[in-house]
């Protein structure tokens, strides 16, 4: 999980694209909906994402990792954006933001 704490300046660069891509069956942010696992970024700003989806059978298993590719690279000067998908550990609604549980009902 992201320590939010230590997050460095392109990590921090990289989650504002983040926050640009949303699921397309819930009108959320995948940063603040929690699909986001882990963000790499190297010297050359070559990018490992590595994400999930609320479920393994989720229709846009294709067009998020897609979206999250173009985001990434629309930060100048980026190198190579990988997306790694992974279901370990499963997504599940403690993992959003405050903010999304209250826009989605769940606060």
């Amino acid at each position: 999980m992201i320590d939010k704490e230590s997050l460095s300046p392109i990590q921090q660069i990289i989650i504002e694209q983040l926050k640009l891509v949303e699921d397309p069956e819930i009108p959320v942010n995948i940063w603040d909906l929690g699909l986001i696992y882990d963000i790499e970024a190297d010297d050359q700003k070559n990018i490992i994402i590595t994400m999930t989806l609320t479920s393994p059978h989720c229709p846009a298993v294709e067009t998020i990792p897609s979206e999250v590719m173009a985001a990434i690279k629309n930060i100048p000067d980026t190198g190579v954006v990988s997306v790694k998908i992974t279901f370990t550990p499963p997504w599940s609604i403690e993992r959003m933001s405050d903010e999304a549980k209250l826009e989605l009902g769940f606060l």
